[in-house]
């Protein structure tokens, strides 16, 4: 089911309501019905893949805290870590290991890996990272094992951020399933305004700019360098819009029944620095990162050597959970590269008074390497991506403009966003308080402004493929 969706539309507001009118402790089992529905709509069979997860990890945190010694606790660890991964490998990753020991494997050898066709299960990436970082909490003792089952089915499964985050942790959302949530005004229209932007940034900047990005980049040997530049830029915010509008539409869906999730977005093309924009883009799977992987490897308390590899292999990883692809990897590498230099030349002491100049000079700087590294995780495959950096380093050639008015209502809408954005950077607050009057009236002209210019193709969200 998709949030752009009327099913989706009919789906929340009896949700919602079915949710306030039954009993506190009826509540999880009807969220959790809610949930498999949600996702069975997809495809029913892979609901087995969610309950096996839910299932394993269940009996492995119990168990992990009933053994006295901390090797006994690990053993159970890897135990969880190996089945979790070992089913997202097997659906994701497969076909492109197997491919690629294939292509080594033909110039000595007849012998082939036999190939699987999957349909990737929507999500699994994310509610496998939610559901392992479950059980890694508990070996480090910082909760106890969740001894309901159906309250821990839902943490796994819960449907607003269960196909594409935030990804939560069970120190943060499984406390929430155990508090009795009233009907509270202001929490519900709260989480209304941050639908209404979610559903602006996908349907009306993110899936317009989709249709510019989508037919240049897949028709890239017939157009200009300008041209691929214009849609890289393009791109960079389409991927912003459509992933951080999924974001605010999960946050707003989930606080409408009392849940408060992470915030997963904080206007990251603002940032000053590489550093700076992952801790403004994608924030719960970076600090995921952060917290299961950089951090046990040794973090920043190493030599210098270690803390460089350190960041490398976290994004290398990073971009290898985007996606079986070499053009992930390689865009992982480049963040990784960035990170690396940035961390060996950057002094604290450095620029510690900047004037607007030098600030404007850094966000444009690292608007272009993020876009560099954008135009490989857009192509299709590092052949294509090359040719398109080859193409927009000539610098030769006119703007395509086909579909005019798709391109001027791009144009408009994205300003307005941008504009938008900047004001609430200067203020350094998520929203600017105005009279409910005006707050009334500028939502209404977003909700017109939605139906007006919106792209209603149940278009999907971009990282339902990670």
């Amino acid at each position: 089911m998709l949030f752009n969706s009327l099913q989706f539309l009919c789906f929340l507001p009896i949700v919602v309501m079915l949710y306030f009118s039954l009993a506190h402790r009826y509540r999880w089992l009807l969220l959790l019905v809610a949930s498999y529905y949600f996702y069975g709509s997809w495809k029913v069979e892979y609901l087995l893949l969610i309950v096996l997860s839910t299932i394993v990890d269940y009996y492995v945190a119990i168990k992990m805290h009933e053994q006295t010694t901390k090797g006994a606790k690990k053993s159970w660890l890897i135990a969880s870590v190996l089945i979790n991964l070992g089913v997202l490998f097997w659906f994701k990753y497969y076909g492109f290991f197997s491919d690629s020991i294939n292509s080594v494997l033909s110039t000595y050898t007849d012998s082939q890996l036999p190939l699987y066709q999957f349909l990737l299960p929507v999500g699994i990436s994310f509610y496998t990272f939610q559901s392992m970082s479950y059980t890694i909490d508990v070996y480090r003792n910082e909760r106890l094992p969740e001894r309901h089952l159906g309250v821990f089915a839902l943490y796994v499964s819960f449907f607003p951020q269960l196909v594409a985050g935030p990804i939560e942790r069970s120190t943060s959302l499984l406390p929430q399933f155990f508090i009795k949530h009233d009907i509270n005004y202001l929490r519900i229209v709260s989480g209304l305004k941050q639908i209404v932007r979610g559903f602006f940034k996908k349907v009306v900047v993110a899936d317009r700019l989709s249709i510019y990005v989508d037919t240049i980049y897949n028709n890239y040997e017939n157009h200009t360098g300008v041209t691929l530049l214009l849609a890289t830029i393009f791109f960079a915010f389409q991927i912003y819009c459509d992933f951080s509008g999924y974001s605010d539409i999960a946050i707003g869906s989930a606080r409408l029944m009392g849940f408060e999730l992470m915030e997963n977005f904080k206007r990251p093309y603002f940032s000053k620095g590489i550093r700076e924009f992952w801790s403004r883009w994608h924030i719960s799977l970076s600090t995921w990162f952060r917290d299961y992987l950089y951090i046990p490897l040794g973090g920043n308390r190493v030599v210098k050597w270690r803390v460089y590899y350190n960041l490398m292999l976290v994004f290398v990883v990073s971009g290898f959970w985007h996606g079986a692809n070499w053009t992930f990897i390689v865009w992982g590498v480049l963040h990784g590269i960035y990170i690396v230099i940035e961390t060996m030349i950057n002094n604290p002491k450095t620029f510690k008074r900047s004037n607007k100049l030098t600030q404007a000079a850094k966000i444009s700087f690292t608007f272009i390497l993020v876009c560099f590294a954008w135009i490989f995780f857009r192509a299709n495959n590092i052949e294509e991506a090359f040719e398109i950096i080859k193409r927009i380093l000539s610098f030769k050639g006119s703007i395509y403009l086909g579909g005019q008015s798709n391109l001027i209502y791009s144009v408009i809408t994205l300003t307005i966003l941008i504009l938008v954005e900047f004001k609430q950077e200067l203020t350094k607050k998520g929203t600017i308080h105005r009279s409910p009057y005006f707050t009334f009236f500028k939502y209404l002209v977003i909700v017109i402004v939605i139906m007006l210019l919106g792209v209603f193709d149940e278009g999907q969200f971009i990282y339902f493929q990670f």
